[in-house]
Order: structure tokens, then C-alpha cells, then sequence
């Protein structure tokens, strides 16, 4: 087995770096335009970027609450209070895209009856979601859940399917089971 150099293994990481730096770029410029179209047929839109995003699940310590959760800066907190308070968001899409070890998406949430759109950016590795993907398939809905850094919940929307969200699965639920 050939040895790999440190100056290899450092220009492996930038380049892994780079390649995650231009899909979080790509996902806010996807959430821009999929917002620009929405307004464009007269909904008011509201465009967050979350400053993180992580996975949870029951055995997390919340028996009663699991999926994506995404912890959104305060400056963006007052705005998606007031857009979340108007609606009911009962349709939803997700726009993913992954690198290696993560997974970027938006999630689009819609509220027709007040043609209200919020749109979520965010990030997680890919890994870190494999336990998610199972939970969630097994119950066959999804959630996500908005948050400040403080811990504050701000409010939180069902998804009636997990697909959007974890296309793969099926097939991390046969992995599994093969360990």
C-alpha cells in the first residue's frame, strides 16, 4: 500500500474544503432564486441561512421530538416568528445536493392559503444522519425544528414522508442491517 504524504493528505482537505465551500454557496444561491420565483408570483418570502444544522433523534434524550434541526441566527429569529405565526405550512419541497460527507439542502415551506414561502438553508454531515434517516423511515414522517443558538424554540413543521430528506434510506437501513 502506497504511503500518503502529509503535503497529499493537507491538499486532499483543501480541495475537500473548497468543494464544501462552493455547495453551501450553491445552496444559498439556490434558496435565492427558488425565493426570487415565489415573490415573483406575488408570496412573501422569508430567506434563513442556518448558522447550524444537526440531526436528533429520540435517543437523544427527547423521546418526543426528532429530525433536521436547524439553529438560526437572532437577527433572523423576529422574522420567521412572523411568518411562522401566519401560516400552517402544510406543503413542503427539499432541494439537496451532497459532497463526499455532507449534505446541503433548502427546505421549502409553504403556507398557500397566506402565500407564504420560508425557505431554510442548511448543512450536515452525512454521517451524522444515518440514525435520522433510519428513525424517520421507520415512522414514515419527518420533522423539522427551528431553533436560536439559546436553545429557543421557535417553531417546528411535520412532514408526512422522509424521502425528500434522505433519499438513501433504503439503503442505510439494509447497510445496517448487514453490520
Amino acid at each position: 500500500m502506497p504511503e500518503i504524504s502529509e503535503n497529499d493528505q493537507t491538499e486532499a482537505i483543501a480541495k475537500s474544503a473548497a468543494r464544501g465551500s462552493d455547495a453551501w454557496q450553491q445552496t444559498l444561491e439556490d434558496m435565492n432564486g427558488l425565493a426570487t420565483r415565489r415573490e415573483e408570483l406575488g408570496w412573501e418570502t422569508v430567506c434563513i441561512a442556518a448558522g447550524d444544522t444537526g440531526t436528533e433523534t429520540p435517543d437523544a434524550g427527547n423521546t418526543d421530538r426528532y429530525g433536521l434541526v436547524h439553529v438560526i441566527p437572532g437577527n433572523d429569529a423576529d422574522a420567521f416568528r412572523d411568518a411562522f405565526g401566519r401560516g400552517e405550512f402544510p406543503r413542503y419541497d427539499v432541494y439537496r445536493g451532497t459532497t463526499e460527507s455532507w449534505a446541503f439542502l433548502v427546505t421549502e415551506l409553504l403556507d398557500p392559503g397566506t402565500e407564504t414561502a420560508i425557505y431554510i438553508a442548511g448543512s450536515f454531515m452525512a454521517i451524522e444522519a444515518r440514525e435520522l434517516a433510519v428513525e424517520a423511515r421507520a415512522r414514515e414522517q419527518m420533522y423539522t425544528h427551528v431553533q436560536k443558538l439559546d436553545g429557543t424554540h421557535l417553531g417546528s413543521f411535520e412532514h408526512d414522508g422522509y424521502e425528500k430528506f434522505f433519499p438513501e434510506a433504503d439503503r442505510i437501513v439494509e447497510t445496517l442491517g448487514d453490520e
